[in-house]
């Protein structure tokens, strides 16, 4: 069947390491969506709000998968598709924890696009993160963390976060899902959380199954979508459980990776085939 769907992953994927969609990029998924007729989904752990300035830069109006899957909604309508968000006892819990083990472990929390910490330091940058860009709410947990938590985010020293995550899943087995895109970066959400399974999500209200998909990543939290997915995609920067997770490895991210292979298997049959009709 036709791929008909696009679903891209950005930090490590669309993006280079300048954090930029290069120009050849922007007009290979042009081609793919005018000449090959496929939609295009942006899958990421990132905010909404940090994540449409690329959406705005590729025209898309689909809908977008954030937070690892945690929320999926569609930016120009503000319709909610999907929104899985943790208990807030489980989310002080883990808070609770996490701050007795390692007192200058930054915690924060995103509610939808709201996010919410007790504490803004510059020492910790993340991507996925809101605390980098304005505006966020600083007061104390016991303020933020008494409602459902979209995703709690841990930063601090790898170390740190490798025990956070230990003791989580040892005390409070099946009640989160995790995932550790950078080292100084532990998020947590609620266990149902993936991005495979949000882009099953997205597919079923385009009408569309997993023959008629591709999806393209580069670390571990891309793996259920690629799993998923007609085609998977890896970047040829891409964790070894990413890359097998995919079908197909292409070139790494400073290198145009996805649009190559955007290029070569869903806009050249394309054109071929208009050609020959």
């Amino acid at each position: 069947m036709k791929i008909r769907l696009v679903a891209i992953d950005l930090d490590g994927t669309l993006l280079n390491s300048a954090k930029e969609i290069t120009a050849t990029t922007a007009t290979i998924i042009r081609a793919a969506r005018e000449v090959a007729a496929v939609r295009v989904v942006l899958a990421t752990a990132r905010p909404p709000r940090t994540v449409l300035p690329f959406y705005s830069l590729l025209g898309l109006d689909t809908p977008m998968i954030n937070y690892n899957g945690a929320l999926v909604h569609e930016p120009h309508t503000g319709r909610i598709i999907l929104h899985r968000p943790m208990e807030a006892k489980v989310a002080r819990s883990i808070a609770s924890m996490a701050r007795k083990k390692f007192p200058k472990v930054l915690v924060s929390a995103e509610v939808l696009d709201n996010c919410y910490t007790d504490r803004v330091e510059d020492t910790w940058h993340s991507e996925t993160t809101s605390l980098t860009r304005q505006p966020y709410t600083v007061a104390p947990m016991s303020k933020w963390l008494n409602q459902p938590i979209t995703r709690l985010l841990l930063l601090g020293r790898k170390k740190w976060l490798t025990d956070i995550h230990h003791a989580v899943k040892t005390r409070m087995p099946g009640q989160t899902a995790m995932a550790r895109s950078e080292d100084s970066t532990l998020q947590i959400m609620h266990p149902s959380v993936g991005k495979g399974a949000a882009l099953r999500t997205v597919a079923s209200e385009m009408g569309l199954t997993a023959e008629q998909v591709m999806a393209i990543g580069d670390n571990a939290n891309d793996a259920g979508m690629l799993q998923w997915a007609r085609i998977g995609v890896a970047m040829g920067n891409a964790s070894a459980q990413a890359r097998r997770a995919a079908d197909y490895v292409t070139d790494a991210n400073d290198a145009d990776g996805a649009a190559k292979a955007i290029a070569k298997l869903i806009v050249g049959p394309a054109a071929e085939k208009k050609q020959k009709a």
